[in-house]
């Protein structure tokens, strides 16, 4: 026993305790990109049918704003074209799809009638400068962090609720990519 002692109580030699603080540091590390990438898997996707919505986000507001927008990504995973019909949601009175485009210098947006037709086997974007969802009549700011609801109705697919995440107030340039 007096033998075990005396060698546990020898000092480490650095190199040793160097290479051990290297490797944790690695497993650290590793642990958390795995983490990383799992959150960002598993973070903000929903299914209905065949149609898949990614990332639902919105920005925060100033004080006094009575609109927001909202966007996301739908991808079509079946053989048979959809519409986005609908949205509803309690973040504001009512919430319209909208079209922006710039013709001749000139931008316009303007709700869509009808509905968003996604493709069979296709994707469509909803973000900034294009197809956008608008929350008119705001009833409270969405705040940086939060999160709200909102529910799409789709043709044949049916609703599905979604979870917005609001995001900083910024410019266009968000990289929302799937």
């Amino acid at each position: 026993m007096s033998q075990f002692l005396r060698t546990a109580a020898r000092p480490i030699p650095g190199s040793v305790l160097r290479s051990f603080e290297a490797r944790l540091g690695i497993v650290v590390l590793a642990f958390a990109l795995l983490f990383a990438g799992a959150q960002t898997g598993f973070a903000h996707g929903f299914k209905i049918g065949d149609l898949e919505i990614g990332h639902p986000w919105s920005r925060a507001t100033p004080a006094g704003a009575k609109v927001a927008g909202g966007y996301f990504t739908i991808t079509n995973k079946g053989s048979t074209p959809d519409r986005l019909l609908s949205i509803s949601t309690d973040i504001s009175d009512k919430a319209e799809l909208h079209e922006m485009s710039v013709k001749d210098g000139v931008m316009t947006m303007r709700p869509v009638a009808g509905g968003l037709e996604i493709p069979a086997g296709g994707k469509v974007a909803l973000a900034p400068g294009g197809y956008h969802l608008m929350f008119i009549g705001l009833k409270r700011q969405p705040k940086q962090g939060e999160t709200f609801s909102a529910t799409l109705t789709f043709e044949k697919a049916g609703t599905v609720s979604v979870d917005f995440a609001v995001e900083g107030m910024g410019g266009a340039t968000d990289d929302h990519a799937d």
